[in-house]
């Protein structure tokens, strides 16, 4: 009791916060903005008498986090069948939200098959996936065309770093995910004439660079950076820190 507890990026669910409150800790909410959007969006739907369905998958703390903004009314679906095994009466208040760290196209598939199931559904105004996790998506599309093994750089748990891998895998390239240089496997890169190194939205740079070493050690002949879409969006840091500094 009164310990510091830290909220992660990924967002915690109401009963997560209750208990915080119970215990007497002292919290740092460090939840990303796109992630509480999210969250602020299902509370006033709630408020306004609508169910809603979460596009996401089972498991990741984000979806936890964001289910748990309400005890009831809340449905998670990952695919398109999941959708179609939806028993929602006519006539309900429906609306969706996705996880912010989904693959654009699959998220798309599940809401048009949302829409021609339940014609009524409306969405949020504005897309929930997070700029970040859009812009490696196309970046990885560019990459995947350019290479013939991509290696991403992120924790078998990060649901963008998988999105990433199985994005350059569906565009016909070998993909593998990697904690950083020491899960590479030598026999991944027989044969291999150009390697695409990418990482999720969490991967610090440092892992980035400690990759590209390896590889280079290993017989790599160059690096050339591929420009991306540039990331100039600074978010506040949380409220209670920010009184702790000015103090």
């Amino acid at each position: 009791s009164g310990a510091t507890l830290v909220f992660s990026a990924h967002g915690v669910s109401l009963a997560v916060r209750a208990e915080a409150a119970k215990r007497g800790f002292h919290v740092f909410d460090a939840t990303c903005p796109l992630v509480k959007k999210v969250h602020v969006e299902v509370m006033k739907r709630r408020n306004e008498g609508y169910q809603i369905v979460m596009i996401g998958h089972d498991g990741p703390p984000e979806v936890e986090g964001t289910m748990g903004q309400s005890a009831t009314g809340m449905f998670l679906v990952e695919t398109a069948e999941d959708v179609s095994r939806l028993s929602i009466p006519a006539g309900t208040r429906l609306t969706y939200v996705s996880q912010t760290t989904l693959s654009v196209d699959d998220c798309q598939i599940v809401i048009e098959a949302l829409k021609r199931k339940f014609p009524q559904i409306v969405g949020p105004k504005q897309d929930d996936i997070c700029y970040a996790t859009q812009n490696r998506q196309d970046a990885v599309r560019v990459l995947a065309g350019r290479c013939d093994l991509v290696l991403v750089i992120g924790s078998p748990n990060s649901s963008n770093s998988n999105r990433l891998r199985e994005l350059a895998q569906k565009q016909g390239v070998s993909s593998f995910l990697i904690d950083g240089p020491d899960d590479i496997r030598r026999e991944w890169l027989d044969g291999r004439n150009a390697i695409g190194v990418t990482a999720g939205a969490s991967a610090p740079e440092s892992l980035v660079q400690a990759v590209i070493a390896r590889l280079r050690e290993w017989g790599a002949a160059g690096v050339e950076e591929i420009a991306g879409k540039p990331e100039d969006m600074v978010f506040a840091l949380p409220k209670e820190l920010r009184v702790i500094l000015v103090e």
